[in-house]
């Protein structure tokens, strides 16, 4: 079991995200459970140098979608000190030309004041289960991370996810015990893709979970804990 796990959360986000994974993981008070900080940056490589900068010697390594991928470029920095990883709603591939173009808009929005329109666009259609679309208080906590973050780490993030590095050779060397996880009803990184990260990871196991879209931990934390307490087991 490891003593310290680091979380990293996916894009607008903030420690709100695991707020149910760090009460639960950190239970048991055998160990210590960090969120990391991805707004001090705009490229995938400097993000992942600023966690490391501030991480234990040792620890387990967990993102969700774009701390999935700052998680990869981790281990690419990093690999003796991760422990085990977790790899939840997240993706291995570069950005398409397609969502290229849409960051470049988005981007343009933000800049002229619309980031709470752009959130508010984004959060039902693509980021929750069909289930909880209509969940108030899930929806407001996800637009408030968003808006106190803001344009400027809107911008940033943006940047480095456009830009980031394809992880398709990472996969094949990650030999630590792994969890890949995502939401059936993912649509931004659907469970095809998780399947293939899988696949190609070692000592990964693949966990699909019901009635659940692209934030995991809020729409579902009950499965998701228990899914990250047996990887903490492995």
């Amino acid at each position: 079991m490891s003593e310290h796990v680091l979380l990293l959360p996916g894009m607008m986000c903030d420690q709100r995200l695991w707020r149910q994974q760090i009460s639960a993981l950190a239970q048991s008070g055998k160990r210590s459970v960090a969120v990391g900080d991805l707004t001090g940056a705009d490229s995938i490589t400097a993000l992942a140098e600023h966690v490391l900068a501030s991480a234990p010697p040792s620890f387990a390594l967990a993102g969700l979608s774009m701390g999935g991928i700052v998680a990869f470029e981790i281990w690419r920095q990093a690999p003796r000190r991760i422990e085990r990883l977790a790899i939840l709603d997240s993706n291995y591939l570069p950005d398409t030309p397609d969502r290229r173009r849409l960051r470049d808009e988005q981007m343009v929005r933000a800049g002229r004041g619309e980031l709470e329109l752009l959130l508010r666009d984004e959060l039902k259609p693509n980021y929750l289960a069909l289930a909880h679309r209509d969940n108030v208080s899930l929806l407001d906590e996800v637009l408030a991370m968003g808006l106190e973050l803001g344009p400027a780490v809107f911008r940033a993030q943006s940047l480095a996810l456009r830009n980031r590095p394809d992880s398709s050779a990472t996969l094949a060397t990650i030999n630590c015990p792994s969890l890949v996880l995502c939401g059936d009803e993912d649509s931004l990184c659907p469970p095809q893709r998780h399947a293939e990260m899988a696949e190609q990871m070692p000592a990964a196991e693949l966990v699909v979970v019901p009635q659940c879209g692209h934030l995991s931990t809020m729409e579902q934390p009950t499965a998701v804990n228990r899914a990250l307490s047996d990887w903490l087991r492995r």
